[in-house]
């Protein structure tokens, strides 16, 4: 961490935290309002009909929040970093395998049961699309209002802050580009950025929650590599941390023997 500028270094920092609060907050914004005018027409296509004053809850998607979990790997690195700064090396040495075994394991958790609902969502939608006519009309109340454009502007403001971060990283040291693992998992996190854009606009509109939950299972699933590769390394930190400590001791305690004679 030599000659970091820490202006720089906090810019990237804030701007991945940012990050992970728009992906946490995207259902504030796409998901769970009243869909019921939208999907009014979809059901009139088919030549059903929507009682009127009904209010139909939309559900909220997967694919932008499901970011969250790779997203907050990478928050979670850099916070390492940051708290190097702040923390005497002996002590940050010591708690920094344990806290990223903590972290690892609930990421890794998380990331397998949100896999699980994305699946079930994915099933669900597949099944009451092709069990026509009812089926279908319910999937056009529930799902078929997928608001596509609110989304690209919500993933076009996270590939911004995620280039703001990778650029204020590289300013704020150069050498951050020798840390494979903080460029891999950077590069993974606009590439999936980029796969979510890319499925919500692969089908037409009635179909975007389908490909919405294909886009979460996908990130997740990255982002359960990501936990396993973190687990790994906590426990090699680990297992490091407590041999050096041992032989610390043991140079200690050998030093203090009486000298022969």
């Amino acid at each position: 961490m030599e000659r970091l500028r820490t202006p720089f270094f906090i810019v990237a920092l804030v701007a991945m935290a940012l990050v992970v609060c728009v992906e946490l907050g995207e259902q504030l914004l796409i998901g769970g309002v009243d869909a019921g005018t939208a999907l009014t027409d979809h059901a009139a296509a088919l030549g059903a009909q929507v009682p009127a004053g009904g209010h139909v809850e939309r559900p909220s998607g997967v694919g932008i929040p499901y970011l969250a979990l790779l997203d907050f790997a990478a928050l979670f690195t850099v916070a390492l970093m940051a708290a190097g700064l702040v923390v005497p090396q002996r002590l940050h040495g010591r708690l920094q395998g344990v806290v990223t075994l903590i972290v690892a394991i609930l990421l890794l958790l998380a990331s397998i049961g949100l896999i699980l609902l994305a699946v079930a969502k994915l099933v669900l939608m597949v099944a009451l699309l092709l069990a026509f006519p009812f089926g279908t009309i319910a999937y056009l109340i529930l799902f078929a209002s997928f608001p596509r454009g609110t989304a690209t502007v919500i993933l076009s403001l996270l590939m911004f802050l995620k280039l703001v971060f990778a650029g204020s990283l590289v300013a704020a040291q150069p050498r951050f580009l020798q840390n494979k693992g903080l460029v891999l998992l950077t590069l993974c996190s606009l590439l999936c950025n980029v796969v979510v854009a890319f499925l919500h606009g692969l089908v037409p509109g009635i179909l975007v929650s389908i490909t919405d939950a294909v886009a979460g299972i996908v990130v997740a699933i990255v982002a359960l590599i990501w936990s396993v590769v973190l687990l790994i390394g906590a426990i090699v930190g680990i297992v490091t941390a407590a041999r050096t400590t041992a032989d610390t001791a043991r140079t200690t305690a050998t030093a203090a023997l009486p000298s022969p004679g």
